[in-house]
Formats: structure tokens, sequence, C-alpha cells
């Protein structure tokens, strides 16, 4: 059999949430071509169902659901379970950010938003995600979604963002210490600048052209760039990596 960066995806159930955002869209599509059966949730129904002609195979799933509503992942994960024939892996990409010019601009309305969103509506899906998995047998995978701000601490009105993004590595780690004994592995992707609405709305041109200077590469990501490491961590390559967070800054930051 030819190597394949998504080794033993093939026929496993896939949630991407969302998958409708510059990466997540980039992750949906890299999982269905491992032949994974992927659904696809973001927040509107019409922003999910517009991924899935993007991608390959059969069997994919578009689902609306607001993560923030914590009574809903029950039936979430159910519902992947029973559309996907089981979930093994979760690509948790769901979050938000509220740029401000300064701390002193930052409201409890922006701190409440982002953290409920980014930090704590993630901690419950992931462990309604390991749940099953667990209940399933077998194993699985979680990726959560960091940034480059858990370790800088996020610059100006931005360093709300970078606090949700810092408890995700932590959790990260204690969920992996949690799991892995049932063979469920969790890690971290931190992205670094990548082209996505995102980054580029509201952005000062001359912020941008300076986080370009600084990063090693000379430029930012793109979104597919970002994928194959997602897949990689969901894969048969990957099943002895848990606990990590996996830089992809184009040497922005280096560890």
């Amino acid at each position: 059999m030819p190597w394949s960066v998504g080794a033993g995806l093939e026929g496993k159930g896939v949630m991407v949430t969302g998958a409708a955002g510059g990466i997540g869209r980039e992750v949906a599509k890299a999982f269905a071509t491992t032949g994974a059966r992927v659904m696809v949730v973001d927040r509107e129904q019409k922003a999910a169902d517009s991924v899935l002609p993007d991608l390959d195979g059969r069997g994919h799933v578009a689902v609306a659901a607001d993560l923030t509503n914590l009574s809903a992942h029950d039936g979430l994960i159910r519902r992947a379970r029973d559309e996907l024939g089981s979930l093994y892996a979760l690509a948790h990409l769901a979050a938000v950010l509220r740029r401000r010019k300064s701390v002193d601009e930052v409201t409890e309305e922006d701190w409440d938003f982002q953290i409920d969103t980014n930090l704590k509506a993630a901690f419950f899906i992931c462990r309604a995600a390991a749940r099953a998995m667990v209940e399933q047998g077998g194993g699985g995978r979680i990726i959560t979604f960091t940034s480059q701000g858990w370790w800088t601490g996020g610059f100006g009105g931005s360093v709300v963002y970078a606090a949700s993004k810092g408890g995700i590595t932590s959790m990260t780690r204690g969920l992996a210490r949690t799991y892995g004994p049932h063979q469920v592995t969790v890690n971290a992707v931190s992205p670094g600048q990548a082209r996505t609405p995102m980054l580029m709305d509201g952005l000062d041109p001359a912020v941008l052209e300076s986080m370009t200077k600084a990063t090693p590469l000379g430029r930012i990501a793109e979104p597919e760039e970002i994928a194959g490491t997602v897949v990689f961590l969901a894969s048969d390559h990957a099943r002895f990596i848990t606990g990590a967070t996996i830089n992809i800054s184009g040497g922005f930051l280096m560890y």
C-alpha cells in the first residue's frame, strides 16, 4: 500500500468545527481526500452547506451548531456517530477574535464573547467527543487550535484572544493526560499568520508588513498549508504523539 499522510482514516468519521472558515474549509477538504467521512460544523447552515461541494468522496454531512450552547454538544456528538458511523477524530477550529486597538478598549462583553467561544465551548465539545471515543473503543484523535498568541501574550487589544488560546494549550495537555490510557490522543496546532478573514479583517497594513518581515520565510501562510499537519495528527503516523503543540508559523516563533 502506498504511503499516505492520512493513513488509517479511510472510512472513519471526522468532525470539523469552524469548517466554513479559511483554515477549517481546507482541513475538511484534506480529510475528505483521505477517504474519511466528514461532518462539517459551522454556526450557520448556509455556511456549512457551502463546504460540501468542495469535498471528495461520499458520506459527508453539514450541520449548523452554536457551540456556545453547551447543552447541544451531546446531541451533536450523537448525530456524528449516527450519520458517520462513528466519531474517530475531532478537529476543533471554531473560534472568534474581537480586535481592539488597546487593552483599555476591551469590555467585559468582549472578554465573555471570546472566552466563552474559544475556551469554554472548546473544553466541553472536546470532552463530549472524547467520551464518545472512549465508549466506542479503538482510540481516537482530537486536534485543537491555539495561536501564536498563547506564547506571545498577544498585542494590544488582542490580549483576551491570546488568553483564550493559552487556555487551549493547557487544556490540550490536560486532556491528553486524561484520555491517553484510552488511546485517544489530544494535540494542538498553533498557526502563525495565515491569510484568513479572521487575520485580515481590520488589520492595519503596517502591522501585517511588520509581521511578514519578522517571519523568516518572508510571507504569511495560505490556509491549505495548515491542513496537512491536522490530517497527520489524526492519522496512524501520529499515534504516539499526544499533548503536543505544533508550531506552524514560518519561523515567526521558534519552539
